[in-house]
């Protein structure tokens, strides 16, 4: 057996004794972990920076881009907005061994479905150092085991949350192994993780296509997807401008290199020669290139003509597909052709089309007047999010507690026996 094969399979069986235990679990104990691990992060603040601080120069030393550096850094505003995420998936009510949907049969046999963890989840994700103290959270709080695969860059900061995090766990009284972090940077280990599926109920995969692909095609065991944000904005004829200018900014702009940033913009044709002159001012201001449909071009001065591969691409970089559409259908066709399942956006002020935008567009997020930077565990009230599913088995959006757990069905009976 390799190394390499041999140590991913020894954090995995000690996840899954783990999960037993942390199946277990009453909610105080899980609560007083996730609590300590915000002191822990107040305590420890100076050598998390530091550790990641350190990442960060090899990262910027190997050439990685800046979008995703943007990813892998961390500092007082990150830390603080972790700890307020902890925070709030500690308060959270203990789903685990709630009972819902019971009913009396005919026989007088009691029927319903309890709440319970998935088991052992595995996480494979790339930078994002503060998705470790997220997934790690949710896990917890939904009473699993958690096997963390980070990138190769965040690999120091990573090893240093999930020794706290350990920690906490300890202290609280509950399984150190529940949470744990593959030590190594070798895509090999990915492979290893992918065939064991006797000790890893599930997958989460988060990161690049390359990434999302390599899971899809090796996984032994189901596979929640997080897959790339490709993100519109539908500007309708009566559309309020300045709301739909506000939201394109903050779409593209506040962090251009994740997956709920905004990559293309659809305008009807009756607000196209009054919006976009505007748009292209205020955004080309901010630094961001348009790239535009033929149809878009006489209404712009700097964007260059789009190809046919700027439609359905996550651009993740201040870049911005634009397209006029002669009405709402031809909209809806193109966010169909072309989106990918993650978060769709109409600015408009009429009722009945808001509402059929909601009923008709297949996204993990719909939202009528809104930024899809709010397709975020967070700012959804989830206290964070281990990723975004974009497929619809068991999860569709932002995976926090509850969607970590699955139900089983129980049964209350008298004697009965099958006839």
């Amino acid at each position: 057996m390799s190394e390499v094969r041999e140590t991913v399979l020894e954090l995995a069986r000690s996840a899954r004794q783990a999960a037993r235990q942390m199946a277990a679990t009453d909610g105080a104990a899980k609560q007083r972990a996730l609590l300590r691990m915000v002191e822990l992060l107040d305590e420890k603040e100076n050598e998390v920076l530091k550790a990641n601080a350190a990442d960060l120069q090899a990262a910027k030393e190997a050439g990685l881009a800046g979008p995703k550096l943007g990813r892998l850094g961390l500092d007082g505003r990150t830390l603080a907005d972790l700890k307020a995420g902890l925070r709030q998936v500690a308060a959270m009510p203990d789903p685990v061994g709630e009972i819902s949907q019971m009913q009396t049969l005919a026989n007088g046999l009691q029927v319903g479905r309890m709440r319970i963890p998935l088991g052992v989840i595995g996480f494979i994700y790339e930078s994002r150092p503060g998705a470790t103290v997220e997934a790690a959270a949710l896990s917890l709080k939904a009473g699993n085991a958690i096997v963390l695969r980070g990138g190769k860059e965040a690999l120091r900061s990573n090893t240093l949350l999930v020794e706290l995090f350990q920690q906490a766990l300890a202290e609280a009284g509950l399984p150190a192994a529940a949470v744990q972090l593959v030590p190594l940077s070798d895509r090999a280990a990915v492979l290893e993780m992918l065939k064991l599926d006797e000790y890893l109920d599930v997958i989460i995969p988060r990161g690049g296509e390359g990434l999302i692909r390599l899971v899809a095609e090796n996984a032994r065991m189901p596979v929640l997807y997080h897959a790339k944000g490709v993100n519109h904005l539908y500007v309708d004829e009566d559309a309020d401008l300045e709301m739909a200018l506000k939201i394109a900014h903050n779409g593209k702009v506040q962090r251009p290199g994740v997956c709920n940033a905004l990559e293309a913009v659809l305008v009807h044709q009756d607000a196209a020669a009054e919006l976009l002159p505007r748009l292209e001012a205020e955004l080309t201001a901010a630094g961001v290139e348009l790239r535009a449909h033929e149809n878009a071009l006489p209404y712009l001065k700097q964007a260059r003509r789009a190809s046919a591969d700027d439609w359905g691409r996550e651009f993740l970089d201040l870049i911005l597909a634009v397209k006029v559409v002669a009405a709402m259908d031809e909209a809806l066709n193109h966010i169909a052709r072309y989106g990918s399942h993650h978060t769709e956006v109409i600015v408009t002020e009429d009722y009945a089309r808001a509402l059929r935008f909601l009923r008709e567009v297949d996204a993990s997020l719909v939202l009528v007047n809104a930024s899809p930077r709010f397709n975020d565990g967070f700012q959804l009230g989830l206290g964070a999010e281990i990723g975004i599913s974009t497929s619809k088995l068991h999860a569709y959006g932002p995976m926090g507690v509850r969607e970590l757990t699955t139900t089983k069905f129980v049964g209350l009976g008298q004697g009965q026996v099958r006839g």
